[in-house]
């Protein structure tokens, strides 16, 4: 409301002013006619207070003026009104508004343009890498070398997981547990004739998401938040988790192991022990209930 009534004020303000303007310049013309009566007030051909009375009038000497000049000119007969051609527009050239709107409308374009651009650049698939997308970890043989180096944990950052170990007696029992994407990694060991296959673990504890640190005296996971528990493979053993640790999709060309970061799985439920693995020494958490 209070625009409104702004909007109104700013209206009646400036009719105000143009009529004030108006008046300036209409008073403005006003004063020069009556200077220049004053200016011409001898001349006794306008009739002014200094002339004769009895001189002719403004009328009178208008009019003799007209007679004379009809009794000197001869009439001239007109000529024939020429025929209307329409100019060409290219000797014309371009107008003013022309130029205007073609400018409005090239810019206009060039700003699509750039914006169209700049949305397919922004669209067009890109060569993604890091998590979420396919990560080629490494030769399989040089990976189950890290792994015994590392204690039998080996961490990769570059796609927030754990690589693992898993032996190849225990393939059959994975087969009847796990999914395709899930088995390409675990039974690369049979397949391939490796010394054992590869599993890739998603850090993140599936109760909070916190993430998940390897204990090495028992050669689990252990979570340092909640106390759940996970074999060498990521198996629930103990605590609150409602499964096992989540992994990822995994692939073998070549002897070259690929993991999917983008292909979640999530882990296997409450009860699974395909390895049998126990704890190997001492745990790195309490002892957690649940299992």
């Amino acid at each position: 409301m209070g625009v409104v009534i702004a909007v109104i004020l700013l209206a009646v303000l400036a009719v105000v002013v143009l009529v004030g303007a108006s008046r300036r310049r209409d008073r403005s013309a006003a004063g020069l006619s009556r200077e220049a009566r004053r200016r011409n007030v001898a001349n006794p051909l306008l009739g002014g207070s200094g002339a004769d009375a009895s001189g002719p009038t403004g009328r009178e000497v208008e009019a003799a003026a007209v007679a004379a000049r009809s009794g000197d000119v001869a009439a001239v007969e007109s000529a024939p009104p020429e025929p209307f051609v329409a100019p060409d527009p290219q000797a014309v050239g371009v107008s003013r508004r022309q130029f205007f709107n073609r400018s409005l409308v090239g810019m206009m374009g060039f700003g699509l343009s750039g914006f169209g651009g700049a949305s397919i650049a922004f669209l067009w698939p890109q060569g993604v890498s890091g998590f979420g997308s396919k990560i080629k970890v490494g030769n399989v043989v040089e990976l189950l070398a890290d792994i015994d180096a590392n204690n039998g944990f080996l961490y990769k950052p570059e796609g927030r997981m754990w690589i693992t170990a898993y032996p190849n007696g225990a393939v059959e029992k994975a087969r009847a547990t796990y999914s395709a994407p899930e088995l390409a990694g675990m039974s690369a060991g049979v397949d391939g004739g490796f010394d054992a296959g590869l599993v890739a673990l998603y850090q993140k504890c599936p109760h909070l998401g916190c993430r998940v640190p390897n204990c090495v005296s028992s050669q689990w996971f252990e979570c340092p938040c909640h106390g759940s528990q996970y074999n060498q493979v990521g198996e629930k053993r103990g605590g609150p988790a409602p499964r096992g640790m989540d992994r990822f999709a995994m692939s073998v060309t070549d002897g070259v192991l690929t993991v999917d970061t983008g292909t979640i799985i999530q882990g296997p439920p409450i009860g699974v022990n395909t390895t049998g693995q126990e704890a190997e020494g001492p745990n790195c958490i309490g002892q957690a209930s649940g299992h």
